[in-house]
């Protein structure tokens, strides 16, 4: 078992879907939104039929993003939403923190090829890596997003954005 085998049967047994996926369908760093999308709608429209999904778009976040700062202090608060959350990392990564009903924190660095659906309900926050970049495809189940709530209890602020990139998981 590869050490990204062992992390998805990890996250699996908290309830975390998490998949590898080649990018068949390499874009340009620069791709515009549409052709992100229309490159992977078969994938797209598998993962709505999968999970009752109605919209897709793609979050492009660099360290030049207007507001950038005031966007992450939204996403790196612990909160949950009342749908899932589910991304897939096209380029860039970054760390999902999800912390599941009677389970520790778990940190989750994610990267170009990987897909996460961290179920509604289920508290979690994000952060960047250290090159502050990301681009991945996300996918709603209301059309107007998701809305978080945030628990206040400052459970993030016990965790350090750290990512080790892929050399660190060790093999087996």
């Amino acid at each position: 078992m590869t050490a990204k085998e062992a992390i998805a049967l990890h996250l699996s047994s908290i309830g975390i879907d998490y998949e590898i996926w080649e990018p068949a369908h390499p874009t340009s760093a620069d791709a515009p939104q549409e052709e992100i999308l229309a490159a992977y709608s078969r994938e797209i429209d598998k993962l709505k039929a999968r999970g009752g999904y109605v919209t897709a778009d793609v979050i492009n976040v660099t360290a030049q993003t207007p507001g950038l700062d005031a966007m992450l202090a939204k996403f790196s608060r612990e909160h949950l939403h009342d749908e899932d959350e589910v991304r897939f990392i096209v380029h860039g990564h970054g760390v999902f923190h999800v912390h599941p009903q009677n389970s520790p924190v778990v940190a989750i660095e994610v990267e170009a090829g990987d897909l996460i659906r961290v179920p509604r309900g289920t508290w979690h926050w994000f952060d960047l890596c250290s090159d502050r970049q990301i681009r991945a495809i996300r996918l709603f189940q209301d059309p107007a997003g998701w809305t978080p709530v945030y628990s206040n209890s400052g459970e993030e602020t016990k965790f350090e954005p750290v990512c080790f990139g892929p050399a660190f998981a060790p093999s087996r």
